[in-house]
This record gives structure tokens, sequence and C-alpha cells, in this order.
């Protein structure tokens, strides 16, 4: 018997039917490839719809890119006190400012008071970071943006914390600033402006504190500084960074047009600076003042307005040179004692505050003054709201008319 069976060793491929000459595809074939075209012409207009809702659509994003002209200042912390004054005067000295923040001590309103100052695209940038100890999430947003500087101002920040908090404060202000190095070097940003303190230098012997005094800190929060200073210096011996180290003493005053002042947590409010509980008492939100004795008196301090310190960090930043360290103390250069103090706030709010003399606290100093001639010979700088009543009124001014800081902490989840 004869086998007509065939085996097929391919597929079927489409066949066209010959009509009269001409070729006829299978209407069946013909309908699949027209179903798939359809489908993948439909998915690509989802794709375009859902990138033209994304801003970043048109144009890439002016903060991942440098641009001739416009410096590109990474401000850690800058939704704090000291840092938020600092994003105010780069954003009005046409800087291009991103702020990082963790907003545990910082306030969102702060962040949302600069917004409404400088609306324009490609000023200001926040970004919501939970822990700048998280080498990933630091290494991300180096990635994603362009920047030309760094003001590292980011650190939990009272004395009397760091005491019961030793911990705390080298993860967050050590380790912290150890992985912002890191990072810097990793995507080539050239310029570092390091927030440092006083408190590294202890409780020196003779007055007044130069940068050559010994730094000899008494307190976790100083040591904590000074380690930071040692991994900043340590680095920069083999590297062509530029690098300004500020050291700065008592800060007070808040911005003298009334829209930023000084806004901390309540429950930090023991810890806090003088200024802060000066405000306290004056508004009955605590009964008085409390501070201690010192041999001369009371203890002496160098208070220097945020204004001026603000204005010492741009012409660091203005001045750093590639391969460079410059150190500064950040001061009046002028001691005044706590009573002193006392006086220019009863004057400054119209209020009598009651003052007690408590013990010493545990890691406070008795007196800390700067000599800032290095500064001035070599940054031109010099204090210029150095009236103790003068710029407390300033700060009580906002107080007053901020009775609850910036109004309600918005809460953001950590992505």
């Amino acid at each position: 018997m004869l086998n007509f069976s065939r085996t097929r060793t391919a597929p079927r491929s489409a066949r066209s039917l010959s009509l009269g000459g001409l070729d006829y595809v299978d209407p069946k074939t013909k309908s699949n490839y027209v179903g798939k075209f359809l489908l993948a012409a439909a998915l690509v207009a989802l794709c375009i719809l859902v990138l033209k809702q994304s801003p970043s659509f048109n144009s890439p994003s002016p903060f991942s890119n440098h641009e001739p002209g416009v410096t590109h200042v990474l401000v850690t912390g800058g939704a704090g006190y000291i840092g938020s004054h600092a994003a105010l005067r780069l954003l009005k000295d046409s800087h291009r400012v991103t702020i990082v923040d963790n907003l545990s001590r910082g306030n969102m309103g702060a962040v949302k008071v600069l917004k409404e100052l400088f609306p324009e695209p490609g000023r200001l940038q926040f970004i919501y970071a939970a822990d700048l100890g998280n080498a990933k999430a630091v290494n991300k947003i180096f990635t994603e943006n362009a920047f030309d500087a760094v003001m590292h101002f980011a650190a939990v920040a009272y004395v009397g914390e760091s005491t019961l908090d030793p911990l705390k404060y080298y993860h967050n202000i050590t380790s912290n600033t150890l992985v912002v190095l890191e990072a810097m070097a990793a995507h080539g940003v050239k310029t570092l402006i390091y927030s440092s303190t006083c408190a590294t230098y202890g409780e020196p012997e003779k007055m007044p504190i130069t940068e050559e005094t010994p730094q000899l800190p008494i307190n976790p929060y100083g040591k904590a500084k000074k380690m930071a200073e040692d991994i900043i210096l340590d680095f920069h011996k083999n590297s062509n960074m530029a690098v300004m180290i500020l050291r700065y003493f008592n800060v007070i005053g808040s911005d003298p047009d009334g829209r930023l002042g000084e806004a901390p947590r309540p429950e930090l409010r023991e810890h806090g600076r003088i200024s802060g509980a000066c405000f306290d008492a004056a508004r009955g939100i605590i009964p008085g003042l409390k501070t201690y004795k010192t041999p001369d008196g009371t203890c002496i301090r160098d208070y220097i307005d945020v204004t001026d310190l603000v204005d010492a960090h741009v012409k660091a930043l203005e001045k750093a040179m590639p391969g460079k360290v410059g150190i500064y103390n950040v001061g009046t250069g002028r001691g005044r004692s706590v009573k002193e103090f006392v006086e220019a706030c009863k004057k400054a709010t119209g209020v009598n505050i009651k003052v007690d003399f408590l013990p010493r606290r545990p890691g406070d100093y008795a007196e800390v003054f700067s000599d800032p001639s290095k500064i001035l010979l070599e940054l031109n700088w010099t204090a210029q709201y150095t009236n103790l009543q003068k710029s407390l009124g300033i700060a009580w001014k906002w107080q007053k008319s901020h009775h609850n800081g910036y109004g309600t902490s918005v809460t953001i989840a950590a992505p």
C-alpha cells in the first residue's frame, strides 16, 4: 500500500492564495497582525500619556545638570533654624538650592516660606531624607542632582542632650558626615562648607579662643564635631576638595525682615538655646530662666546673630579654593555674661523675667568667647549685628507673631 501521508517538520507558514495572478493573504492572519499592531499602539500612547504627567518629560530637571554661572548648593539641615536662614541668603544671592532634611529638628513651614519667596522653577527644591547615615539613599540624592557645593548643617546640637544620649550624637554628627563626604568624593562635588562649633575647644585656660587653641571637648556634642572635623581633614590630605570649617559660638536672632525664625520642638525646650528659654519665660510657657553661677557671677558667652553667621558661610563659599582648607572662628570677639543677656532680653520683650541660679550642668562651660581676627583678615568678615537688645528684639517680634512656630508640623512618611 502506498503511503500518501507527509511528515511536516516546520509549522505551516502563512500562505497567500493566487487569484488571477494576484496574491491574497489569509483573512485570519491579516486580522491577527492588525490586532497586535493596535495593541502596541495603545500601549505606546499610554506610556506617552504617563510620561507627560512627569514634570521632567519636556525638559531635564535644572537640578540635575550643571549650569554655567549658577552655583548649585546642597544645604543639609536646610529646614532648621540656621540652615533655613542660610538657604534664604543663598537664594537671595541667586544660587540654586537643594534642601535635604529629615524634619526631626527642622520645620517644613520654613521650607514653605522659602518656596513662596522663590517660586521660580530651578531655584529651590526640598528632598526628604530619613537618615543621612543611609549611604544608599544619600548616593541616590547625589546621583540625581548636580551639586557644586555642600553646606553641611544637619546635626543634633544640644550640649545637655548629648550627655544623656551620646550615641545618638556620634551617629548623627560623625557617622553622617562621613557618609556625606563619601558621596561628595564619589560624585566629584568639590566644595564643602562644614558647620562646626566652639564646643570642640572645650573649656580653654586662656581667652579669647583662637583657631590655634587646643581642641579638648568636654561633652559628646563637641567630641562628635571634632571627630567629624578630623575625618574631613584626613580625607583632604589626598584630595583637591575646597574645604571651609566654621566654628561658631552661641547663635541668636532671626531674619530682620521677619520671614524666618527659631522654632524648636517643644519637647527639646529644656536643652535649647538661652534665647529660646528667655522668650518662653517672657511668654509664660516656663516660669523663669535657669542658669548657673561661676566664680565671676554668671557664665560668659559670645553671642553671634544668625544673619552674621550666614554671611560668614557665604563668604566662605566665595573664598573656598581647590586643595585648600580654611578653619575659622565665627563670633563677635566679645564675651557677654548671662546676666547681661537676660537684661537685654527683658528690655527687648518688656517682661521682667525671673532667673534661678542652679548648679552647673554636665558638659557645660563657664566662659567661652572668640578671637575673630583670622576670619576678618582672610575672608573680610566681621559681625555687624552686635547689639544684643536689637537682635533679641527682632527675634522676639517673630516669636510674638508665631506663637506655634511655623504652625502645625508636617509629617512626611519615610520613602
